[in-house]
């Protein structure tokens, strides 16, 4: 993706802590007939270093699986916070009347050839997976609180995906392009809302500035 240096994130533990709380991203691959694209819930593995592993699974009549086994490179995309700016929060408007609107968001790509797995290591996948899931529960669902033979039938019905991560591209494009009265205003706008989405952007853009 177009990512100048201001909106870059390349620290691979921000991006795997933004990652794992997104929890879910768009799994794209080639097929026969294109590009195809599915969206998952991920298990993401810090191992093998500096880029990790990111595991995930699809329904087996998924057309994805066919275009997985068939070999190539895969990329995972990661939306996170994104909210609209308005061009009236700039104080610079008011003075010139020269801005436009934007919007703000952080995205994250990850690539890596995918292979399918089954067996065992999918069983342990969906363990991992639920594990992390589950830890702000009361009491925590485990894949072992369900039947053995319960969960080895659910199983038949899907097949793990496993991408070992050769490249993550983050960006935080909190306008830090702007002048520093600009960017407060669209900080001040933005919290003014109250809409949950344009605070957690607002706070993201406020921690930013502080860099």
């Amino acid at each position: 993706m177009y990512n100048p240096k201001s909106f870059r994130e390349d620290d691979v533990d921000v991006l795997h802590k933004t990652m794992r709380e997104i929890g879910a991203g768009t799994l794209v691959s080639t097929g026969p007939d294109g590009l195809i694209a599915n969206h998952v819930p991920i298990e993401l593995s810090a191992d093998p270093t500096p880029n990790g592993t990111i595991r995930c699974h699809l329904a087996r009549p998924n057309p994805q699986v066919a275009a997985v086994e068939n070999g190539g490179e895969a990329m995972l995309i990661f939306q996170g916070p994104q909210s609209y700016i308005s061009p009236n929060w700039y104080p610079s408007k008011h003075q010139t009347a020269k801005a436009v609107p934007t919007w703000n968001y952080v995205a994250i790509h990850a690539y890596g050839p995918a292979r399918t797995f089954d067996g065992e290591k999918l069983i342990a996948h969906l363990a991992a997976m639920t594990d992390h899931f589950e830890a702000s529960q009361a009491l925590p669902w485990k894949v072992s609180d369900a039947p053995e033979d319960y969960i080895a039938a659910m199983c038949k019905a899907i097949i793990g995906i496993e991408i070992p991560l050769q490249r993550i591209e983050g960006k935080w494009k909190m306008s830090q392009n702007k002048p520093e009265h600009d960017l407060q205003g669209s900080i001040n706008g933005l919290r003014a809302e109250g809409r949950p989405a344009a605070s957690e952007v607002a706070e993201i853009m406020a921690k930013r500035v502080k860099r």
